[in-house]
């Protein structure tokens, strides 16, 4: 599984699914013709999550590194 394919520019998470559908299309346009299975899997997964947490910042749920090293005990 190759995991250094790069990552296709994140643009805001689209509101119509004909957005997601062309978004899915150009990620498999820019695969490398050698991509297996799994690094589409990845890319779409990377993609996913990535979009995700920016929608989490935008509605402002965030969290600062001080509150993360408290509620996984290293303060």
């Amino acid at each position: 599984m190759c995991h250094g394919l790069g990552l296709i520019p994140v643009t805001p998470p689209p509101d119509q699914s004909n957005s997601i559908k062309k978004a899915a299309a150009k990620l498999v346009r820019e695969l490398p013709e050698t991509a297996s299975w799994d690094d589409l899997i990845y890319e779409i997964l990377v993609r996913q999550k990535i979009e995700a947490g920016l929608k989490d910042l935008k509605e402002g749920r965030s969290h600062d590194h001080a509150s993360i090293h408290r509620e996984f005990g290293m303060a």
